[in-house]
């Protein structure tokens, strides 16, 4: 089990990592074009994603508030229930699959870095 979360915890830590970055990296104009939200809530969420990606793996591996991890992942899986909303209302309905199975990944570790206490 400590194995099956650790590799789930590295997989989206480099996930969000990659994707709040990408907010900081790609311009604007198109960022706002393909999602109708501020520019400025954009930029939030991508410092959520990358602060988020480093909760899911630095706290439990440094042994530093190990208690960080499952909140990071809680907090990830508010965004994603996010991203599941916002997809719901483009045409591509059928996308909202992704950060569907991304929040159900993020609940297990929250519940087994956190509820369970998996060392």
């Amino acid at each position: 089990m400590n194995i099956a979360l650790w590799i789930i915890q590295a997989l989206l830590a480099a996930l969000f990592i990659f994707a709040g970055a990408s907010k900081f990296t790609m311009p604007m104009e198109e960022m706002t074009k393909q999602m109708p939200m501020p520019a400025w809530f954009l930029y939030f969420i991508g410092i959520c994603e990358i602060l988020g990606g480093l909760g899911l793996v630095l706290p439990w591996w440094l042994r530093i508030k190990p208690g960080l991890t499952p909140l990071a992942a809680a907090g990830l899986l508010i965004i994603m229930s996010g991203g599941v909303a916002v997809t719901l209302m483009t045409p591509d309905r059928a996308m909202a699959v992704i950060p569907a199975v991304v929040g159900i990944f993020l609940a297990f570790v929250a519940w087994g870095r956190g509820i369970k206490g998996v060392r």
